[in-house]
């Protein structure tokens, strides 16, 4: 293993120029969402050919436009987004969440019976119309 750590970090080593990117994902099966920032190493290997490697977090990583992965349910049905969209998002739940209610207790006043005794529906009183119709 640490042969391949090595490699790794000769290879990271040897960049020709590295682009930062970022990103936002959404899970369309869990509905978690995350941001992650990336540096995108551009090389070229010993025959001329350019390629890249991803690096989160200091360790290298797959694309994360090829077949990303969700960080809670391992799905990967995931919505890659423009920067910062998980991030307005759960600032405006915050926000929301932590408003200051209206002062004083909110009381709805009972309005009083006109000389008629209250109706309790039950499900059967809704559907009794439906109970009657012919089928076509």
């Amino acid at each position: 293993m640490s042969e391949i750590a090595g490699q790794t970090a000769a290879l990271r080593s040897g960049a020709t120029a590295v682009v930062h990117e970022s990103y936002s994902f959404a899970c369309m099966r869990c509905g978690h969402g995350w941001e992650q920032s990336y540096e995108i190493e551009h090389h070229t290997d010993a025959d001329g050919h350019d390629f890249v490697i991803y690096v989160a977090d200091h360790r290298v990583v797959p694309s994360p436009l090829s077949r990303p992965t969700c960080q809670n349910c391992d799905g990967h049905v995931v919505r890659i987004m423009r920067p910062g969209q998980v991030s307005s998002v759960l600032d405006a739940v915050h926000r929301h969440q932590h408003r200051t209610p209206p002062a004083g207790p909110v009381e709805v006043p009972e309005v009083p019976a006109q000389g008629k005794e209250r109706h309790h529906w039950h499900l059967s009183d809704l559907l009794h119309p439906f109970h009657h119709r012919k089928a076509s």
